[in-house]
């Protein structure tokens, strides 16, 4: 069997397309859906990251806000700023850059976010929306990969599905939604016994632990859909002194047995900054009080 390969990029490039017509909607009602990042210190990734941020939001029609803090900025002066963009009706969407300085705390600074601007989704007001059935704000990269799955699959009601990682950034939601979606689900973590044959059981199998290439073909269901979230630089075999990305999963090996599966890059990854954007539009129709898009939320 050859696994049919999921192209993340070009289902982000879709998603995009849509939200951008749908901002257009937006504006002719009077209203610019606006994205505020949030970056303190200098740290090379965030800046590229912040950087990619910039540009698509400007790309499908948002307004962008960018803040960057120095290294030393107080937690006071921090929650100040956020203060000001959870108060400013022209922000929609805030987002602080992670990680920050080790001298400021990731949870209390999300906890600082007003909820209905958190558009990445991890608040424990919006995890709570989320296990309860509410209408959450759901972090980037679950809903990039609930998309993907609704695209492949369609109805996924009764299907088995395995989380391998228990993070609050993917793993826990990840299986909420996989959860609304009428699945059986499983979160298998680093103390799940005989991990591999829970994983052999799995219709889903979504890998999340940041191991490079640790789930192998003979761990997958023949026919499964197999979505590869993890994302590590290792030596690029061929090239000496390069380096390549790798995904959780032995792509080649669980190619042969999956019946559709995402690549490592190109695959989920593409996702993440399009349900940012889509986040950042729901906010902002959620905030006055206008229709949401069909197929961008949970």
């Amino acid at each position: 069997m050859t696994a049919t390969i999921i192209d993340g990029k070009a289902f982000a490039a879709g998603v995009r397309g849509q939200v951008t017509t749908e901002v257009e909607r937006v504006k002719a009602a009077g209203i610019t859906p606006g994205l505020a990042v949030v970056l303190v210190g200098e740290d090379p990734a965030s800046e590229v990251y912040v950087g990619h941020k910039h540009r698509a939001t400007i790309e499908v029609g948002m307004t962008s806000f960018e803040h960057r803090l120095p290294a030393d900025t107080s937690e006071g002066d921090l929650f100040a700023l956020i203060d000001r963009l959870n108060a400013d009706p022209a922000v929609h969407g805030i987002l602080c850059q992670f990680p920050v300085p080790a001298h400021l705390d990731e949870r209390r600074t999300v906890a600082r976010i007003d909820p209905a601007k958190d558009v990445d989704g991890l608040s424990v007001t919006n995890a709570g929306l989320l296990a309860t059935g509410g209408d959450a704000l759901v972090s980037c990269t679950p809903l990039g990969c609930l998309m993907l799955l609704r695209d492949q699959l369609g109805d996924m009601t009764g299907l088995d599905a395995v989380v391998i990682g228990r993070s609050n950034l993917f793993g826990k939601p990840m299986a909420q939604l996989l959860l609304r979606e009428n699945c059986t689900v499983t979160i298998a973590h680093s103390r799940t016994q005989d991990l591999a044959e829970v994983c052999r059981r799995a219709d889903i199998l979504v890998a999340a632990v940041g191991r490079a290439q640790m789930v192998r073909g003979d761990w997958v269901k023949p026919g499964a859909t197999v979505i590869d979230v993890g994302i590590t630089r290792g030596p690029h075999p061929d090239k000496p002194g390069k380096s390549r990305l790798l995904g959780d999963c032995d792509f080649d090996s669980c190619a042969e047995v999956a019946g559709a599966i995402t690549p490592v890059p190109g695959g989920v990854g593409p996702m993440t900054i399009a349900c940012l954007l889509a986040n950042t539009l729901t906010a902002c129709c959620r905030a006055h009080g206008l229709e949401e898009p069909q197929g961008l939320t949970a």
